[in-house]
């Protein structure tokens, strides 16, 4: 089927949060599903068919469905179906790549004279998955990563698309421009507006002219892709590029400054804890209408200091305050991006009396013995420090 030896598996749980609950409790098996109250954080197909998506809001989610069933969040169930779905992977091929905790890339290309074709390897996958742990898993297999994810985009929900080495373009090319990585609205309009809907038609094109539509980055990126060249391999126990978080603002008033804290609170711990230090720290924005913006500072020096990375979101964050007032914000982040590992920290002179980090190591050492909630700031007093979601490991 292949001509070569390293075919490529995406695999990706169906709805996976509203997934688990429907497994959970048989009285929701075939109704719309939405997990969360205030936010959507998750929408069952049965839900996702009146046009609920993540992250709307939930009356307006309601409004949509009112015969839909809200239930709240489980994360500590979603992190052990996860943990299960991941044994899976590995008990297939030792090269999986997680993406996140509902999907990865799996190399099987060793694995064709043990076990057979990757279509027999991704439908058995499939079913153990839905045997051991009870879930619905959609699979693409291609010859590259950006295939292989575009098959099971377009396999969903519960599918399993195989794309044969001697047909990729003609599967790709009639898809629309939005399958390509990198094009969101804003890409996809200015494509759109020169007549250009089609992955085929993107390939038609030179490169020099997509770089002048696009840019040099994106032009590039995108021509490579619509030629299906991707030759990124799969990387097992490949580190995090960068270790974020976020928040899901309702429309009432919030104390972003609060919220900012808590954020840079939770994931300072988790680069502490991964032994790594940070350069950049980026802001991330969702405002009133759906639009999204990032703002982003680089330090001069790595660091893992809570309060040095704090100060750098608060500056970003004060600059976005008018833009924010004007057109309101429904999601607040922050992400830790050109990561290093922790040695490559300076130590700056004058050398003062006590180690630097010396307070944030005392707090970590807490926090692990007695709970994340067991010390915090007093402006997250009696305040709902919000949803934590669970995550790859750092």
């Amino acid at each position: 089927m292949f001509v070569s030896l390293t075919p490529i598996l995406h695999a990706d749980l169906d709805a996976f949060y509203a997934a688990v609950e429907q497994r959970d409790d048989p009285r929701l098996r075939g109704r719309p599903v939405i997990v969360g109250g205030g936010v959507v954080l998750a929408a069952s197909y049965e839900a996702k068919a009146f046009g609920i998506r993540t992250a709307m809001g939930g009356a307006r989610a309601l409004r949509l469905c009112p015969h839909a069933v809200v239930v709240p969040p489980r994360m500590s169930a979603y992190s052990a179906a996860s943990k299960a779905v991941f044994e899976v992977f590995r008990d297939t091929t030792p090269l999986v790549e997680g993406l996140s905790i509902d999907e990865a890339f799996l190399d099987v290309g060793g694995l064709h004279r043990i076990v057979g074709p990757p279509e027999l390897i991704a439908r058995r996958l499939r079913e153990r998955v839905l045997d051991e742990v009870g879930l619905p898993i959609t699979v693409g297999v291609a010859r590259t990563k950006f295939l292989a994810k575009v098959a099971s985009a377009v396999a969903k929900p519960d599918g399993l698309l195989v794309v044969p080495a001697d047909r990729e373009l003609d599967f790709l090319h009639p898809l629309p421009v939005q399958r390509l990585w990198g094009v969101g609205k804003v890409t996809a309009a200015k494509l759109h507006d020169l007549g250009i809907r089609t992955v085929g038609q993107v390939a038609r094109l030179d490169e020099t002219d997509l770089v002048s539509i696009l840019g040099k980055a994106a032009g590039r990126h995108l021509h490579a892709l619509a030629h299906n060249r991707d030759p990124r391999p799969v990387q097992a126990g490949r580190r995090r590029r960068s270790i974020g978080s976020q928040r899901a603002l309702g429309r009432t008033p919030h104390d972003l400054d609060a919220i900012l804290a808590s954020l840079v609170d939770g994931i300072t711990r988790r680069l502490r804890n991964a032994h790594r230090a940070c350069r950049t720290v980026v802001l991330r924005l969702r405002f009133a209408d759906f639009t999204r913006a990032t703002r982003s500072h680089t330090l001069i020096h790595p660091t893992a200091e809570t309060g040095l990375l704090l100060t750098a979101a608060r500056l970003l964050l004060t600059a976005a305050l008018p833009e924010i007032a004007s057109r309101g914000i429904t999601l607040l982040g922050v992400s830790l991006t050109n990561l290093s590992d922790e040695d490559t920290i300076q130590l700056m002179l004058p050398f003062d009396d006590h180690s630097p980090g010396a307070l944030d190591s005392t707090l970590d050492r807490l926090k692990d013995r007695f709970g994340s909630s067991s010390v915090t700031r007093a402006a997250m007093l009696g305040r709902d420090p919000g949803i934590s979601v669970p995550l790859l490991p750092d």
